[in-house]
C-alpha cells in the first residue's frame, strides 16, 4: 500500500519516507480556501501556498510584489481547507535576503499566523544563515534552486537554469548544503533533466520538480496553469488537464445572455 493513502495528515516525514519507498510526491498551489479543498480533497500531498499568488491572483507581472502580511492571508485560507495535505509556504521577495533575523520573524509570522506547516526559501549558499536560524527555531524549510522567480531581474530571462557547468556544479553544491543544514525538500525549478537526476540521485532528500524532468521525486505546477484558467501561458513543462478558461468563460456568458433576455430568473427561481 502507498505511504501516499495511509495517512491522516502529510508531515516531513511522511514525504522523506515517500521519497525512501520511491513514491512520487503530488505537489500543486493554491491560495484561497475553495480551490484549496478542492485540491486536498483530490489526494495533493504537498500545497503549496506560492508566492506565485502575485501573478495569477494579483496580476503583477513578477512574484517580486507580494508582501509578507498578503502571503500570510493567502497561507490562511488554505490553511483553514487543508485536512491532510502538507502546507508549505513561500517567503516573500525582501523578508529573508536581507538578513538571517529578519528571515527568522518571517517565518515564525508565517507559522504562527496561518497555521502553516513549513516555508520554502529560494537560494543556496548565500541563504545558508536564515535557512540555519529557521530550522534552529523548529520550522521545517523547503530549498528553490534552479530557475528562482525573485532572482528574476538578476537572470533577465525565465529561460532554462544551469545548462552551463559552472552553474551546474554550483546547484549540486547547494543542493548538498540545503540538505546539510537540515531542508526537508529541495524544488529544482527549470533545469536539464540530465542534472535534476542526478541531483535527486545524489540527495536523500526529496526534490520536486517543475520543469525538471521525470527523475525528481515528485512534480509542482501552478494550480491555474495546469487547469487552463490562464491563457497563452503554454511553457514545455506545464500539461494542461483542463481547459478551464473555455468552461467559465462559457457560463458566464449563457448568465449574462439569460439576464440580458429576460431569462434569469425564470418563475421557479424565484419567491
Amino acid at each position: 500500500m502507498s505511504v501516499h493513502k495511509e495517512v491522516k495528515r502529510v508531515t516531513t516525514h511522511i514525504i522523506q519516507e515517500m521519497k525512501n519507498r520511491g513514491e512520487k510526491i503530488a505537489m500543486l498551489t493554491a491560495y484561497d480556501y475553495s480551490m484549496a479543498a478542492i485540491v486536498d480533497e483530490a489526494g495533493v500531498d504537498i500545497i503549496l501556498v506560492g508566492d506565485s499568488a502575485s501573478n495569477v491572483m494579483a496580476g503583477h507581472e513578477t512574484t517580486l510584489p507580494i508582501t509578507l502580511d498578503q502571503m500570510i492571508y493567502h497561507a490562511s485560507s488554505v490553511v483553514r481547507a487543508a485536512k491532510r495535505a502538507l502546507v508549505i509556504v513561500d517567503l516573500p521577495f525582501g523578508s529573508y535576503q536581507g538578513n538571517s533575523k529578519e528571515a527568522l520573524n518571517s517565518a515564525i509570522r508565517i507559522m504562527k499566523e496561518s497555521g502553516a506547516h513549513g516555508v520554502k526559501l529560494e537560494g543556496g549558499l548565500e541563504i545558508a544563515e536564515s535557512v540555519s536560524r529557521i530550522l534552529a527555531a523548529g520550522i521545517p524549510v523547503m530549498g528553490h534552486l534552479g530557475l528562482t522567480p525573485q532572482s528574476i531581474y538578476k537572470f533577465g530571462t525565465y529561460t532554462v537554469r544551469a545548462k552551463e557547468e559552472a552553474e551546474a556544479q554550483k546547484l549540486r553544491d547547494d543542493a548538498a548544503k540545503l540538505q546539510e543544514l537540515g531542508c526537508f525538500g529541495v524544488v529544482l525549478e527549470k533545469i536539464p533533466a540530465a542534472l535534476a537526476k542526478e541531483v535527486s540521485e545524489s540527495i536523500a532528500i526529496p526534490t520536486i520538480g517543475i520543469g525538471a524532468g521525470q527523475h525528481c521525486d515528485g512534480q509542482v505546477l501552478v494550480i491555474h496553469d495546469m487547469l487552463g484558467i490562464n491563457k497563452g501561458f503554454t511553457p514545455r513543462f506545464l500539461r494542461q488537464y483542463a481547459n478551464l478558461h473555455y468552461i467559465m468563460n462559457t457560463a458566464i456568458s449563457g448568465y449574462v445572455n439569460d439576464v440580458k433576455a429576460k431569462d434569469f430568473p425564470n418563475e421557479k427561481e424565484q419567491y
